[in-house]
């Protein structure tokens, strides 16, 4: 069962942040390796076009996109496929996508940690049996994933952005330093900062959208608005619309039995 929640719409004041005349803005939340809900919620974007009708529309995927979730290659490949049919579509690099990204490239490191973060089921979803997973070491574990992850997913993810401004929003994965210039903000802290961007109470120089951090619901807050709902853990797989000053949100409903057992840190 899918629901679309409407979880806001805002009124045309005049400080209320816009989304330039013409433009219509989505923006998808954490995916990890949820080739289901993804196809679940491209539908209802899709739904949702139609109904509003035309616009210059554009899709921003907001990182995270591997990991956790059971279906990361079939995740990467439909995404791929998106972009080469829409010619509307972004995407921003993750912390997820970093450490694939580096551990592809032999970073003793970035194995490890990917290994800890949910890269193991991004790594079987390429085909690797789970026996062999566990009876390889590292050094023949970066053999193997150098062998089964095609080149064409690899230069996609490279092609991934580090920050999307459109008209007063900038569209992160992470967050970015509040005391910091936009343009003059570190990736890691685009791809990775949490408490100084979340316990920020001031205004910004644009309000932020991003995921990276998991709540139960949209976060808005006057400065951010938070749209990593916990795909792979609660079902619900959230995108955020944007048009004019008016925001809403898109939903997949939410699994009862629930997708893992816990909900472990990013």
């Amino acid at each position: 069962m899918i629901s679309k929640l409407f979880k806001s719409r805002s009124s045309a004041k005049t400080n209320q942040p816009r989304i330039p005349d013409g433009r219509r803005v989505y923006a998808v939340g954490d995916i990890h390796g949820c080739a289901d809900l993804l196809d679940e919620l491209i539908g209802l974007i899709e739904a949702d076009e139609r109904e509003r009708g035309p616009a210059e529309t554009t899709i921003v995927f907001l990182g995270d996109i591997v990991d956790r979730g059971p279906a990361s290659a079939a995740v990467i490949d439909r995404l791929h496929h998106l972009a080469a049919a829409r010619a509307d579509v972004r995407f921003l690099l993750g912390n997820h996508e970093e450490i694939f990204l580096g551990a592809l490239d032999g970073e003793p490191k970035a194995l490890r940690l990917f290994c800890r973060i949910g890269g193991r089921e991004t790594i079987l979803s390429y085909g690797m049996d789970a026996t062999e997973y566990e009876r390889l070491d590292y050094e023949e574990l970066v053999h193997r994933i150098d062998a089964l992850v095609p080149d064409e997913h690899r230069e996609f993810l490279r092609r991934f952005e580090d920050m999307i401004v459109i008209g007063d929003y900038a569209f992160v994965h992470a967050g970015v330093r509040p005391d910091t210039p936009l343009n003059l903000q570190r990736t890691s802290d685009l791809r990775w900062i949490r408490d100084p961007f979340l316990d920020h109470r001031s205004t910004l120089e644009k309000t932020i959208v991003h995921g990276h951090t998991m709540t139960d619901e949209v976060e808005r807050r006057g400065h951010r608005i938070g749209i990593d709902t916990g795909a792979y853990a609660s079902g619900r797989l959230t995108a955020l619309g944007l048009e004019g000053t008016e925001t809403w949100s898109l939903q997949t409903a939410a699994d009862p039995a629930g997708r893992a057992d816990q909900v472990g840190a990013k």
